[in-house]
């Protein structure tokens, strides 16, 4: 894949997320793609890895639920071989109690056969606790 196409995959990725489209985010994965949330799982029940497309429609779903990302500003995009590092500040909604906040994430993209084999994400999960507290 060409710089273009990688990074064509993850806009259309972070697309469906923001509506909601579960079915949509989960096709931009190979069927043996993983995603990983890295942080303090004491912070945050759904750090951790998940790998496939029924784990990723579940962990996806709980997100969803969870946080609405109104906003996203891509702030930084590196594109190198089948890798690509993406840092945006996200608006994100906690729907449960209403909060609204403001974070940066780093998402960490591997690719294999046009498609997100491999998503790493570093988020405030401190800011996150803090939150949904």
């Amino acid at each position: 894949m060409n710089r273009e196409d990688m990074l064509d995959v993850i806009k259309r990725a972070y697309a469906a997320r923001a509506a909601g489209d579960l079915d949509g985010l989960v096709a931009t994965f190979h069927p043996e793609g993983t995603f990983n949330l890295i942080g303090d799982r004491s912070a945050l029940h759904l750090t951790g890895s998940f790998k496939g497309h029924a784990l990723l429609l579940e962990a996806f779903g709980q997100f969803t639920a969870h946080f609405a990302f109104e906003q996203r500003e891509i702030l930084t995009e590196v594109v190198e071989g089948d890798y690509a590092a993406i840092r945006s500040r996200l608006v994100i909604r906690y729907r449960p109690n209403k909060k609204v906040f403001t974070t940066e994430l780093l998402d960490l993209f591997k690719f294999q056969d046009g498609k997100i084999i491999e998503l790493i994400e570093y988020a405030d999960t401190a800011l996150i606790k803090a939150v949904v507290a």
